[in-house]
């Protein structure tokens, strides 16, 4: 199914993919498919899954979401014990229907598909590597890389193979691989994205980006996919390789601020209780007297909540969303301002006249959609408007796998608080500190890439990808 040409537009960061593996089931396919519901917050552009029963591999992927993408006649003809899938938004390679994925290739009567959340930082200079050798391109994912290495490898033994492709790569990956009879989890060595492994009922297994995959399918998390590991699993045989040096981790902290489900343990950590200490530091750090503390749902719900319990200020929802946005062809008249903010949140005016009003946000990445939200409350008599944002200032680009490789278009790269304020519409704004995000992890700085606040970049990026990927986009 094609996008519509119109969508609701929210200006926030877009999420970079989901993953999900099941190994040894025979609804291989069917539980990929709900594993893939479950991770459908981490793309919205296009779902796939790729199956196998041993002999024959069979594939369908589409644009759109996962219950719009299959149905119940399209999952019975996935065959098979074994199946990976993937939920994507793109970062490198243009949304379209050709960088669908899995990916999947036959090579010397082999079949290996492949499932990628990340972005390679060298994938510029290993195509041209690997085109001037005589590899043919069909896409422009940074993903197909990583087929064309195991092709021209595979003759080794897949555990060489594997081994020699994945030490080429650079950058951020967590990796779902498939043959006719062999399912593989590979972690980049840094472990900048979530992986992690699971039981199924049956004993079968479940790799997937998130636990809340693994509990829509009643599986037993067992452990996170190690960063710098590769898992492979074939029938009564579970193998691990370690080809990199043991390196420091560089956790994605995005992940924890705004990417994962509130209901998933990412890092080790839950997600949900994060997210409330991030809310309760922020009311250490910045007391505010206030009529009451609110969310844009569901952005900042769970920091507000930490904020409310914290502080003793009352938590109301001053807006309201209408879960039942998806997509219009019909375009809204130059007269209907602001509709795209409009049509997803709409403030409660009994609530809002004459109030004093904190906003919680987990994040101001560009700016483009608060000025339309605060001047709704300002519209709704709003007395004053604070904002509390659960993380620090955005200011550098991401390379790894977040939408927003350009530090231009970030709002805090170039402008002081007080400016954003006044763009925004605020009496004021605060920023969570950098060591109060990261004490609510309950980790230290050094698990984690916090590149896109302080600019230190783990594996450094390369600018021809930079200037590519923005091409591509």
């Amino acid at each position: 199914m094609l996008q519509s040409p119109y969508q609701i537009q929210s200006g926030r960061p877009k999420h970079e993919c989901g993953v999900c593996g099941i190994f040894d089931h025979a609804d291989a396919s069917k539980l990929t498919y709900f594993g893939l519901y479950a991770l459908q917050h981490r793309g919205q552009e296009s779902a796939g899954i790729v199956s196998s029963n041993g002999e024959k591999v069979f594939i369908h992927k589409d644009m759109g979401l996962v219950p719009e993408v299959f149905s119940e006649s399209r999952l019975e003809k996935l065959l098979g014990h074994m199946a990976i899938g993937h939920v994507r938004y793109s970062t490198t390679g243009a949304s379209n229907i050709i960088n669908t994925q899995p990916l999947m290739v036959t090579h010397r009567g082999k079949t290996l598909a492949v499932a990628h959340n990340g972005n390679l930082v060298n994938s510029i200079e290993l195509r041209r590597d690997l085109e001037e050798k005589g590899s043919i391109f069909q896409t422009t994912m940074d993903s197909e890389v990583v087929l064309h290495l195991m092709a021209r490898t595979i003759d080794l033994g897949l555990e060489q193979a594997l081994q020699e492709s994945f030490t080429a790569l650079k950058g951020a990956y967590s990796i779902l691989m498939m043959t006719q009879d062999t399912l593989v989890a590979v972690r980049d060595p840094n472990g900048f994205r979530p992986l992690c492994l699971g039981r199924l009922n049956n004993g079968g297994w479940i790799v997937a980006s998130e636990t809340c995959a693994l509990d829509l399918v009643e599986a037993q998390y067992i452990r996170d996919i190690k960063p710098g590991e590769v898992l492979i699993i074939r029938e009564n045989e579970m193998t691990s390789l370690f080809p990199w040096p043991k390196q420091n981790t560089s956790f994605c902290i995005f992940e924890q601020v705004y990417f994962a489900r509130p209901d998933s343990d990412v890092f080790g950590i839950n997600v949900y209780q994060t997210r409330k200490r991030m809310g309760e530091i922020l009311a250490r750090e910045c007391p505010m007297d206030a009529d009451f503390v609110m969310p844009f749902p569901d952005s900042g719900n769970y920091a507000a909540i930490g904020y409310s319990q914290a502080s003793g200020i009352p938590l109301e929802m001053g807006v309201i969303r209408n879960h039942y946005v998806g997509r219009t062809f019909i375009q809204p008249t130059q007269s209907m301002r602001d509709f795209n903010v409009r049509v997803k949140l709409n403030p409660v005016r009994a609530l809002l006249k004459d109030k004093r009003v904190i906003i919680i946000e987990d994040s101001v990445i560009r700016g483009t959609t608060g000025k339309s939200r605060v001047r709704s409350l300002r519209d709704a008599g709003a007395k004053e408007v604070h904002m509390l944002v659960s993380c620090p200032p955005t200011r550098h680009g991401c390379y790894y796998g977040i939408d927003f490789p350009s530090s231009k278009e970030l709002v805090a790269s170039n402008h002081s608080s007080k400016e954003i304020a006044e763009q925004l519409g605020l009496d004021s704004i605060y920023y969570l500190s950098l060591d109060g995000l990261v004490e609510a992890t309950g980790l230290t700085k050094d698990d984690f890439c916090l590149a896109c606040y302080n600019g230190i970049y783990p594996v450094p990026p390369d600018l021809s990808f930079h200037k590519d990927a923005l091409n591509n986009t």
